[in-house]
């Protein structure tokens, strides 16, 4: 188990941990390999943050999973979460990850606060990070929720972080680091 890449990205808020994991995926495909899972996009509106969708990686379907404007959900920050979203939409594409003989990578977008008010969502992550499976997920930098605690500990995942100075030249080295350890294809 341990040649299997997992790699931990974390970071500050918006400094790039969504776009990093993205350009990643976009070199691994560009070789060939197959990646599945979720993905966490910011809704934006007059140059503000409003909200997030979370995003099966392969089909581009989206739903909103915590808004401002969402009044009667559990809130974390100014955000009411709506996690019969993530349910949905990011769970299913994780769990389809996992099992797809056809998918060679695992992506999860992100773990953090809100995605963790879903028991279901914490049970999917540890399948996925317990799976045979490459794995790259995002973590919230600054949360303790045992979740991430227990992520952190592990020590079959490798955890960089982005930073505004390293940004541009971290999915270069994640790739490469991916890329050693992944089988080849045929």
């Amino acid at each position: 188990m341990d040649d299997i890449p997992k790699i931990g990205i974390t970071g500050m808020p918006n400094v790039g941990k969504t776009e990093t994991l993205k350009k990643i995926i976009g070199f691994l495909h560009k070789a060939g390999y197959v990646a599945e899972g979720m993905i966490t996009e910011s809704i934006i509106k007059d140059d503000e943050r409003v909200g997030f969708k979370v995003k099966d990686w392969q089909t581009g379907e989206g739903k909103t999973f915590a808004h401002v404007d969402f009044e009667d959900k559990e809130h974390v920050g100014k955000y009411g979460v709506d996690t019969s979203a993530l349910e949905e939409i990011g769970i299913p594409a994780v769990e389809k990850a996992i099992t797809s003989e056809d998918i060679h990578i695992i992506i999860i977008d992100e773990i953090g606060k809100m995605e963790m008010l879903s028991e279901k969502f914490c049970e999917t992550v540890v399948a996925a990070l317990d799976s045979d499976k490459p794995i790259m997920i995002t973590l919230h930098k600054k949360s303790r929720t045992p979740l991430l605690q227990d992520v952190r500990r592990r020590d079959d995942i490798r955890i960089l972080e982005v930073t505004p100075v390293n940004r541009n030249l971290l999915p270069y080295k994640i790739e490469k680091i991916v890329k050693e350890k992944l089988p080849p294809l045929f």
